[in-house]
This record gives structure tokens, C-alpha cells and sequence, in this order.
């Protein structure tokens, strides 16, 4: 990414291995107050760079990290024992990294995960490219071996900045002890600041180990880091105009809305403009999907008004979109007939793979609120207002549930959505479970949709509930969506929503195959099922009971309300198998790289 430049790396330690020198004691004869004196100006005690770690956390506000411990990252844990920072010990270092990232998701601040050298830092990756793409604040703290071993080959060595340089915002090699403390602010303010993103600091063990006298650190970013919040007044009058005088107005909110905290503003600006909204997938929740103006998400799987409008729209107002794939379909077929009006707070996005014959840099919130100020008036839309209401009526999400038939994943979604407050959050894998959550469920609130979006990694759904929960305010609700291939990845994690009571419930929408792929191949591989369903799949609730998770089976769809009100009654972590319809597909779908004005609405339309 563009802040890559920030990378500092530094392989030579200083004075690591200086006594410290302290002042003599005061003589037992002098009097009391003789002896405050002497106290006072003794030097207080050296600190270790592990020390500086932790202390360096607790300024930047952190209160909860995830990890998994281990010898080169230990100096650092046995920091923490002496702090009040709440540490969750996860199974695998790659579920640290995504119940990090959903912390940071719900929390709006950086999630923080630990692991050791070699193979702790490499099982890191993935959760580290998850957040990459999806613009997530994390940082990251790893042991290494002592600086004078680095290179050598030594046990459990990795080049852990080279690995991880292409999928984090900044990265580095802390190797001085009085400067790490300072290494790890900046890191930690670097993910948070501008575009979030993920940051790692390597901390070579001699360097965690040394004793230090620096007492404070700071959370700031580097001088030359200043990412434009601020929008340009010509761009932004520029794009007022453009919007006063559209006559098929629409927004497309993406997920810097929510990153940066501008769904008010995104709300006030479509309300009193009277412009459409859609969403992409992790923008869901930035615009309540129950008001008039939602037309839901564009996309792959998006909704049909969604898609039905960002086709036909004659002035498109993006903000915080990167413009994926799986959101335009084929480029040259996205909002033909549109004028884009671009908003990102990252110049790199901007005509990157949509042209933006309006860029407008700067804060998503700021611009919104400028751009509304400077409109001199509504945009002159009723005929387009009313086309979209009609597609709306002409494309309601719907499925077919005959009333002897099987449990079918839609209907699951829905049982969980009526049964939760609006500000429920939900996490997911990735797969067709994935799709059906975030068709089915009504998300009204920003954060309270945790997914992965840009990666696509399955197993995120686990790992990112604990985060969540850690992350979720009491009264929130934590509802995990799952597919039983996707559940199979990181299934280990019961362990700790067990271990730690916490209050999660999930739904794995069992449908013995990789769902996703048997989709595909059905419909474009000439239904060869290679290596996608499974002739045998455990029972997941008494796979739960055995962690010591409270475990459901649902086979009838009788049994899904009462079922459902169970699961989210008991107070700790509880996992419902739902046995649902293998034959049951995600629709509305685009066929990769083509139009999404041309969605196929069955297998038989694709």
C-alpha cells in the first residue's frame, strides 16, 4: 500500500547490555525527612523493553489483546502479567489476527494480536491480509530471535517485515530498546490514522529483554505521514453541482463510510437530498436497510433494486468505494451511463479501477457535510425516485420454503434477525452462509456487520464473534452465520469461547458441501463436483458439547424458533447444526465479470 514507505526497519541496538546505575541508599541515621529527599531524586527503576511494550499499549488506550504465547515473544508476556491489559489466549495465532481485526471492526480502534517467532508470525498472514484489504485497523506485535542471530537460520527464525511487508500498512523491526516503545505507538497510530490498516512491530527477544531508563512513549504518527482530511473547495463545489443537477441521482456508500465514522453524515446528506442509497458488502449497516431511500447491497449477490440502480444512475456520488470486483462486474459495463463523483480519503483509489470524473480527497464525513452544504438545491428526481421504489416491488428478496420441506438457510437467518435487537452483531465465514446473512438479516446500525470482504477467508466467523464480544457492549448480542466447511477451519476456538464463558451463539447452515464452490461448479463446470462436498460431516452440536459449548441440532423447520430462542437464552457460547437444503442456491447473482444489470435470478438465467 502507499504507506509502505513508512516501513522502518533498524538491526542495530544500543547500549542493551549497560548496567543500570543507581544512587546510594540514604544512611539509616538521617532523619525522615532527609530521607524523602534522597527517595526523590533516586532514578526510578530501569524498565525492560517488554516493559516499554506494554506501557506503550496502555497510552494508546488498549485494553484487550489476543494471542498465543510462546519463547521469543515471552519477555512481552511476562510484561503483561504485571498490567491490567485483559489478554484472550486463542488456539491459533490466525484466529488471534482475525478476532483482532473484528475488535477493531466493532471497537473503532485498533484490535492488537500477539505471536511468537517463525511459524507464530507466519500463521499471522492471513489475518494480517484479511485486514490489508479490508481497510482494517490491527496491530500486530511478534517475537523474534536476538538481533545477533537474525540471519543466521536460527530456531524458529523468519524474515517476519519481509513476509508480511505486502500486506500490512507499515511494518518494523524494533531493534532498539529505548526506542521501542515509541516504535509501537506509532504503529499502533499509523493503523488507525488516514486509511486503517494493519501494522506489525518485530521485537528481536535481546530487545525485549534489555533494561531501559526511557519511562514514556508516544502514539503518534511519522512527520510525513498526513493523508489529506481536508477536501479541495473546487472539487468539492464541483461535485455539489454535479449532484444538484442530476436527474437519476445515487450513492454508493463503500466501507470507508463506516471507517470513518461518517454514517450520520451519510444519512443526513441522503435524507435531506432525497438521493438513493446502496451499499457494498462492507459498507452494510452504514445506511439503515429498512428506510425509504435503501435500495441495499450492489454486487455479485446484491439486491436487484441495488443493482438496477447503479445501472441505470446518471450521476453516481462514491464514498470510501474501492470499487472490487465482486461490486462493479465488468468495469466496462458499471454505471454506464454515470457521472462519477469519487470521495476517499486515499488518492490511490481514486479512477484506480472506476474513472472519477469528480475526485473529491478528504474525509468521508467532511465531505458529505461540505458537499451538502455547498448543493444549492435537490436534485430534480421524482420520476427516478419512483422508478426505484418500483424495482424494489419488482425485486423482492424471496425463497421458495414449501411447508414440508427442508430447513432452508434464508428462513434461519430471518429466526435469528426477528429474535435480536437492531444493534446485534453478526459475523460470518465465507461461503453461501455468508451471502444469506447479509441478504436476510436488516442491518440498521454501522458496526454491527463483521465479515470478510476482500480476502474472503473462510473461518473468519469464529475467531471474529470472540472479538466482537470482547469488543460488543454488554447488552449487544454476538450471532455467528457459518458453513460447516468454513465452521471446520478454526472449530478450535470453541475452546476459548468456552474457556472464557463468553456470550456468542452460532449458526453453522450445514449443507455438507464447500457451498460456494458446488454453486460454481454446477453452473459453469458442468455440475463436476470435484472436491466440494463431503460423504461424511460431523454433528456439529455434539462437536460443541464435547468443548463444553452448549450444542443444538435442527433437521425440521418446525424446530427453528424454539430452537433459535434456546440458543440465545443460554448464557455462554452455544452452536445450533442446521441441517439445511443442499440444494439450496445464493441468488440474485452476476456471473463474474459481467453486467449488473443483467443479475440471473436462478442457475437456468446465468
Amino acid at each position: 500500500m502507499s504507506e509502505n514507505a513508512a516501513r522502518a526497519v533498524s538491526q542495530e541496538m544500543e547500549g542493551a547490555d549497560d548496567e543500570p546505575t543507581r544512587e546510594p541508599e540514604p544512611k539509616a541515621e538521617k532523619s525522615e525527612t532527609h530521607q524523602q529527599s534522597a527517595d526523590s531524586t533516586e532514578p526510578a527503576e530501569p524498565q525492560t523493553g517488554a516493559n516499554a511494550v506494554v506501557s506503550a499499549l496502555e497510552s494508546a488506550g488498549v485494553e484487550t489483546l489476543f494471542g498465543v504465547q510462546g519463547g521469543a515473544i515471552m519477555p512481552v508476556y511476562d510484561a503483561l502479567g504485571n498490567s491490567d491489559l485483559r489478554h484472550v489466549t486463542m488456539a491459533h495465532e490466525q484466529a488471534a489476527a482475525h478476532a483482532a481485526d473484528a475488535y477493531g471492526i466493532v471497537a473503532g480502534t485498533p484490535g492488537v494480536c500477539l505471536a511468537t517467532s517463525g511459524p507464530g508470525a507466519t500463521n499471522l498472514v492471513t489475518g494480517l491480509a484479511d485486514a490489508d484489504m479490508d481497510s482494517d485497523p490491527v496491530v500486530a506485535l511478534t517475537g523474534q530471535v536476538p538481533t545477533n542471530f537474525v540471519g543466521n537460520d536460527a530456531f524458529q527464525e523468519t524474515d517476519t517485515t519481509g513476509v508480511t511487508a505486502p500486506v500490512t500498512k507499515a511494518n518494523y523491526f524494533a531493534g532498539e530498546t529505548e526506542t521501542v516503545g515509541d516504535t509501537v505507538g506509532e504503529a499502533f497510530a499509523l493503523a488507525r490514522e488516514g486509511r486503517p490498516g494493519p501494522t506489525l512491530v518485530d521485537l528481536p527477544k535481546d530487545v525485549t529483554l534489555a533494561e531501559t531508563d526511557v519511562r514514556e512513549s508516544t502514539s503518534e504518527t511519522p512527520e510525513h505521514y498526513n493523508p489529506q482530511t481536508e477536501p479541495d473547495a473546487d472539487a468539492v463545489a464541483e461535485a455539489a453541482r454535479t449532484l444538484a443537477a442530476a436527474d437519476r441521482p445515487l450513492i454508493l456508500a463503500g466501507g470507508g463510510v463506516i471507517k470513518g465514522d461518517a454514517s450520520p453524515e451519510l444519512r443526513a446528506f441522503a435524507t435531506e437530498h432525497d438521493i438513493p442509497v446502496a451499499t457494498s458488502m462492507p459498507a452494510v449497516g452504514a445506511f439503515p436497510e429498512d428506510h425509504e431511500r435503501s435500495v441495499g447491497m450492489v454486487g455479485m449477490h446484491g439486491t436487484g433494486p441495488a443493482n438496477m440502480a447503479v445501472t441505470h444512475c446518471d450521476t453516481l456520488l462514491a464514498v470510501g468505494c474501492r470499487f472490487d470486483d465482486r461490486l462493479t462486474g465488468g468495469v466496462d459495463s458499471f454505471a454506464p451511463e454515470a457521472t462519477v463523483v469519487h470521495v476517499d480519503i486515499d488518492p490511490a483509489e481514486i479512477s484506480k479501477n472506476v474513472y472519477a470524473e469528480v475526485p473529491v480527497v478528504g474525509d468521508a464525513g467532511t465531505a458529505l457535510e461540505e458537499i451538502g452544504e455547498e448543493m444549492e438545491s435537490t436534485p430534480d428526481a421524482d420520476d427516478w425516485r419512483e422508478q426505484v421504489a418500483d424495482w424494489r416491488d419488482e425485486y423482492p428478496m424471496t425463497y421458495h420454503a414449501p411447508e414440508d420441506g427442508p430447513v432452508k438457510p434464508q428462513f434461519v437467518v430471518e429466526a435469528f434477525d426477528a429474535a435480536t435487537p437492531d444493534d446485534t452483531i453478526v459475523t460470518t465465514g465465507v461461503g453461501q452462509h455468508q451471502m444469506w446473512a447479509v441478504q436476510f438479516w436488516t442491518f440498521t446500525e454501522p458496526r454491527t456487520w463483521v465479515s470478510s470482504h476482500g480476502l474472503g477467508t473462510m473461518g473468519y466467523g469464529l475467531p471474529a464473534a470472540i472479538g466482537a464480544r470482547m469488543a460488543a457492549g454488554d447488552d449487544q448480542q454476538v450471532v455467528c452465520f457459518e458453513g460447516d466447511g468454513s465452521f471446520l477451519m478454526t472449530v478450535q476456538e470453541l475452546s476459548v469461547a468456552v474457556r472464557d464463558n463468553l456470550d456468542i451463539t452460532v449458526a453453522v447452515l450445514n449443507n455438507r458441501y464447500i457451498g460456494m464452490v458446488r454453486q460454481w461448479q454446477d453452473a459453469f463446470f458442468d455440475g463436476n463436483r470435484v472436491a466440494s462436498e463431503y460423504d461424511w460431516c460431523p454433528d456439529f452440536g455434539t462437536l460443541a458439547e464435547a468443548f463444553g459449548a452448549n450444542g443444538f441440532t435442527v433437521s425440521h423447520p418446525e424446530e427453528v424458533a424454539d430452537t433459535v430462542e434456546a440458543a440465545l437464552e443460554y448464557d455462554g457460547p452455544s452452536v445450533v447444526d442446521f441441517r439445511i437444503d443442499p440444494g439450496e442456491n445464493v441468488y440474485p447473482m452476476v456471473a463474474s465479470g459481467g453486467a449488473n444489470g443483467k443479475f440471473a435470478l436462478s442457475e437456468e438465467q446465468l
